[in-house]
């Protein structure tokens, strides 16, 4: 695994937390920021515009869309993700043991916050949470002729399991990295982003991946 201590801005809240209803309108936003940033680039992964309403509420009420606050009182984010068990019937077959793995699906961080390590620090914490409910791996898939996100998830830990070229989706190239960890006692859950020690309200902070998991 990568260095897991990240130079963040010290105002960031860094516990991910499963999104509530009332998150719907921000991980909207988010994603449709995303998406338009993808779009400029020519990755055509995305609706341009981003998602529907209609796709992200379900994961939002099955508690499998995950949040990092930004602002706590603005109720901006500064990342989203979604991590399940879905595995995606037209990418991942039968021979790859679908449910031995977890998957991430709608990684957005603002780009407010580029560059700062959030998606490397949570796909390392979505690693730890795959293997806390004894998953082995964790897997996701992203455009199949986008080379630098792949290499992005490249140097995130993942391999190249193989690319599924469907004329009719954008996405295609499968990867996937083994989980990390073990079950924690339940004395020692808490956040699984802690901020390390401080110097000022204008420092920038640290985050530190821990194995505790929040549920």
């Amino acid at each position: 695994m990568r260095a897991n201590t990240l130079s963040l801005p010290a105002r960031l809240t860094l516990t991910p937390r499963r999104a509530t209803p009332d998150d719907l309108r921000a991980v909207l936003g988010l994603l449709a920021e995303t998406a338009r940033w993808l779009d400029s680039l020519g990755v055509r992964q995305w609706p341009a515009e981003g998602f529907p309403a209609g796709r992200i509420e379900p994961l939002i009420g099955a508690g499998a869309m995950y949040v990092l606050d930004d602002d706590a009182v603005t109720g901006a984010l500064a990342a989203t993700m979604a991590l399940d068990g879905h595995a995606d019937p037209e990418f991942w077959l039968p021979a790859d043991r679908p449910a031995d793995a977890l998957y991430v699906h709608k990684l957005a961080v603002s780009r407010a916050h580029a560059g700062e390590g959030l998606g490397e620090a949570l796909l390392a914490w979505a690693a730890l949470r795959a293997g806390t409910l004894g998953r082995r791996l964790l897997r996701l898939d992203c455009a199949k002729d986008n080379a630098r996100l792949q290499a992005y998830y490249r140097d995130a830990g993942f391999r190249h399991v193989r690319t599924v070229d469907l004329p009719h989706r954008a996405s295609g190239a499968l990867f996937e990295r083994r989980a990390s960890g073990v079950p924690a006692p339940r004395a020692a859950a808490g956040p699984l982003l802690q901020r390390a020690a401080e110097h000022g309200p204008a420092h920038r902070g640290s985050l530190t991946t821990t194995i505790a998991t929040r549920s």
